[in-house]
């Protein structure tokens, strides 16, 4: 099998790539054909640093010309100016009467949770088990039941984070390290 160097083509025989005709050298032994070079068309390297050439200034294009740096005149627009606002003088606070800040009062009712047959978002397929949907393969929304903690764990629950012992970036007890992975234990 040959692989084309240029592209990645790969074929079983032939002496130029079919895909973007690179010869490979070496596979077939062809002379190359003889072109003769002309001279009006070869090109002529010259030595040293950048020629003059003769370029005049076109009077009617020179008129097109933007001035710049500190020839500009400094210019205000105040109708674009959005950083600055006009005074706004003694604006009155008022605390809202009807705005409500608090929590509606607990009934004790809460949400069952799902559980049984699963429908799937993606295609409405039916489905009483597993993870992933059998009609399309998309993870199906489940309840996982959280198991009991019986013990309090100092920090985790506080909202607390202590610094790993390997890399010493914060970290949450109980779990891996977002730097370097290493378990975190609860500090004692």
């Amino acid at each position: 099998m040959i692989i084309c160097p240029v592209c990645d083509h790969v074929q079983s025989e032939g002496e130029e790539c079919e895909g973007c005709g690179k010869r490979f050298p070496g596979l077939v032994n062809t002379p190359e054909p003889m072109v003769a070079p002309l001279p009006e068309l070869e090109l002529t390297h010259h030595a040293g640093g950048r020629v003059p050439v003769d370029a005049p200034v076109l009077p009617e294009l020179d008129l097109t010309r933007l001035r710049s740096g500190p020839d500009l005149p400094a210019m205000s627009v105040p109708d674009l100016e959005l950083t600055r606002s006009g005074i706004t003088g003694e604006v009155p606070v008022a605390p809202m009467s009807d705005l409500d800040t608090g929590r509606a009062q607990d009934d004790g009712v809460r949400t069952a949770a799902p559980v049984g047959a699963v429908t799937c978002r993606y295609c409405r397929h039916v489905q009483a088990e597993g993870l992933l949907c059998d009609g399309c393969g998309m993870r199906l929304p489940r309840v996982k039941v959280a198991a009991q903690t019986t013990a309090k764990r100092r920090g985790a629950d506080e909202g607390e984070r202590v610094p790993c012992p390997s890399c010493h970036v914060p970290a949450w007890p109980g779990r891996a390290c977002v730097a370097c992975g290493t378990k975190v234990e609860a500090e004692a």
